[in-house]
């Protein structure tokens, strides 16, 4: 089996060999056994976790390069009058969320949607790529984080 020790970023579309579809959580890991597009089991094995974008491939140890394709997933579209306030509310569930210019999106959740819509928001089911906001002190995302 193969093994990705490494991960590339801004590879030419040209010299990618397979690629993998990843929805948000399958995005973030640093060991696991994965299986590509064209059905090639592989083993991720990074120095430490990683927020991955479509931007980034597996650079296997045969020299191959996987891609990474953002998987569409059940999210929520919301709207209100006064978003920063819609947002602080879900922020303060540390709930991962993409900022568009007149709306939110968030993973598909029952309670979340509830909550928002008694707070006069306007949801919206939806099938679609999820890249929410990385976290505030640097690139990817909070999990671990630490405050210098």
């Amino acid at each position: 089996m193969n093994i990705a020790h490494e991960i590339k970023t801004n590879i030419k579309a040209d010299h990618i060999d397979d690629f993998i579809d990843l929805d948000y959580e399958g995005r973030f890991l640093r060991r696991k056994k994965l299986l590509s597009n064209k059905g090639e089991e592989f083993l991720v094995e990074l120095p430490e976790a990683y927020s991955l974008s479509e931007n980034d491939s597996f650079l296997l140890d045969d020299g191959r390069v996987i891609g990474i394709n953002l998987k569409l997933e059940p999210l929520l579209k919301i709207t209100h009058s006064n978003l920063p306030r819609i947002a602080w509310h879900i922020g303060n569930r540390h709930t991962p969320c993409q900022i568009g210019t007149n709306f939110l999106l968030i993973r598909e959740d029952h309670v979340l949607e509830v909550m928002l819509e008694k707070l006069g928001a306007q949801t919206e089911k939806l099938i679609a790529k999820f890249t929410p906001e990385g976290g505030a002190y640097g690139h990817g995302r909070t999990h671990n984080h630490h405050h210098d």
